[in-house]
């Protein structure tokens, strides 16, 4: 799924062709990943493109008020796991799975192809802005290293489940999870509220160090994801841990390890990045396992 630097190097993409163009029309195909198609055909056609943002994973198109300043739109653009955005003549030809259509005044199509329709698309009027996008957390790029630090210690989850969750920073997926956590030295199953000021530090360190080199590299091209004008992002060369198993760390030559965390493949190498210590069992829960387990062993030798 297409994280902070990629969906980063679409905006800028976007911010260079996009503002001042007004859509002619639009023409959809399917439109189950869509809040209301029928809002975008009525309300978009006239519309005017005035800002491209990035929230997270999010693309908001800002639409210029045609009443009053106080009427923001914008057209809210989720690109899942499979979506592609790209401005062309209308003649280029069209792949499959190309669902939404928008003529610019330019001569030109903004297009989106999701093959998978895992994204999302939605119109947001009035105030919807923050109903939809309100629980997002802040942005992994600004964040400082105090709020950070509160953020982190705050959570009783594992660092790699903290770092995924988008209420607490938003952007950071699967790929630059494991990236940052490799670089900062942090074992993904370390407790966030147990991290150190020190491994903290390393890891906002390490956050923000990744996410600019990749939106730098244009992003990670590991399945789908292709930028505005369809070339590849080349950061996935600089990957030191991601679906890297198998495979000799970089830094120490040891073999670095997948396993789950919070139903996500995580990848580390386990000399760089060392295991928390299991925590032993309350002794009288240990007493009460080790009486079931002589008893267990009576009953058997009576049989």
């Amino acid at each position: 799924m297409p994280e902070l630097p990629e969906v980063e190097t679409v905006a800028r993409g976007l911010r260079e062709v996009l503002p001042g163009r007004r859509v002619l029309s639009v023409r959809l195909g399917k439109t189950d990943f869509i809040d209301d198609p029928a809002a975008l055909e009525q309300d978009l056609p006239g519309s005017t493109f005035a800002r491209i943002r990035r929230l997270g994973k999010y693309l908001l198109l800002d639409l210029e008020p045609r009443k009053t300043p106080a009427e923001q739109t914008s057209l809210l653009i989720h690109l899942g796991m499979t979506g592609k955005l790209s401005v062309c003549p209308p003649e280029t030809p069209v792949p499959l799975h190309t669902h939404v259509f928008l003529a610019l005044d330019d001569g030109r199509e903004l297009r989106y192809n999701d093959v998978r329709r895992f994204g999302r698309m939605a119109l947001l009027a009035n105030g919807a802005h923050e109903r939809v996008l309100g629980g997002l957390g802040l942005e992994p790029l600004e964040i400082s290293e105090g709020e950070f630090r509160t953020r982190i210690q705050a959570r009783k989850s594992r660092i790699k489940a903290v770092l995924l969750n988008q209420a607490v920073v938003r952007g950071i997926g699967n790929i630059y999870a494991d990236e940052s956590l490799w670089r900062a030295r942090i074992h993904p199953e370390k407790i966030g509220a147990r991290l150190k000021d020190d491994e903290l530090r390393r890891l906002h360190r390490a956050v923000q160090h990744i996410l600019r080199e990749a939106i730098r590299l244009r992003g990670s091209s590991v399945s789908d994801y292709v930028d505005l004008d369809g070339g590849r992002g080349e950061f996935q060369q600089k990957h030191r841990a991601y679906q890297r198993d198998g495979k000799k760390c970089a830094r120490c030559a040891a073999i670095i390890r997948r396993i789950i965390v919070a139903g996500r493949s995580s990848h580390f190498c386990p000399q760089c990045q060392p295991a928390p210590p299991k925590r032993r069992k309350p002794r009288k829960v240990a007493k009460q396992r080790s009486r079931k387990r002589a008893l267990r062993s009576r009953s058997k030798a009576k049989r």
